[in-house]
C-alpha cells in the first residue's frame, strides 16, 4: 500500500517533546513514540488545526520504520479519517494531515501531566479504548 509520506520528519519543537517523552516513558525509540502521538491524534474527535511548520530537527525515518508491522493499518487508519472528515484522500491531502496528525499528537502527548511512565501511556490508550478520556 502506498504510504502517505516517504520519509516522517518533525519539527524541532516535536523533536523537544518527544525528547521529553523518552525521558518520562522510558522508550527510546522515536518511531514508536511517533506512531502512538499519531494514533492519539488520530482518536481524538476534532480535526487537528491547519498550522504551518518547519520539520527542521534531525529526527527522519521512513515510513515503514514509523509504522512497523502495523505501516499499512496506519495508512488505512489515515484514509479513513480523511474520509470521516470529509476530506480528499489525494497524496497532497493525506501527506497534510498525517503531519498534522502526528504534530498535535506529539503535543497531546507532551503536554498531558498524567503521562509519567509507560504504563500511564498505557493507562491513557485503555481509556481511550474504552471511551473513559475526559
Amino acid at each position: 500500500m502506498e504510504p502517505p509520506v516517504e520519509r516522517v520528519r518533525v519539527s524541532e519543537s516535536a523533536k523537544d517533546q518527544l525528547t521529553k517523552l523518552k525521558r518520562i516513558t522510558k522508550i527510546d525509540q522515536w518511531n514508536i513514540l511517533c506512531r502512538w502521538a499519531f494514533c492519539c491524534s488520530l482518536a481524538e474527535p476534532s480535526k487537528p488545526s491547519l498550522v504551518m511548520f518547519t520539520t527542521d530537527s534531525n529526527i527522519e525515518m521512513t515510513w515503514q520504520v514509523f509504522g512497523g508491522a502495523i505501516a499499512d493499518e496506519l495508512t488505512l487508519a489515515l484514509k479513513q479519517r480523511c474520509h470521516d472528515d470529509h476530506l480528499d484522500s489525494n497524496r497532497e491531502t493525506l501527506a497534510q494531515q498525517f503531519r498534522l496528525h502526528l504534530h498535535r499528537g506529539i503535543g497531546y502527548l507532551a503536554s498531558n501531566s498524567d503521562l509519567k511512565s509507560v504504563g500511564s501511556l498505557v493507562s491513557l490508550a485503555v481509556r481511550a479504548s474504552s471511551g473513559d478520556v475526559q
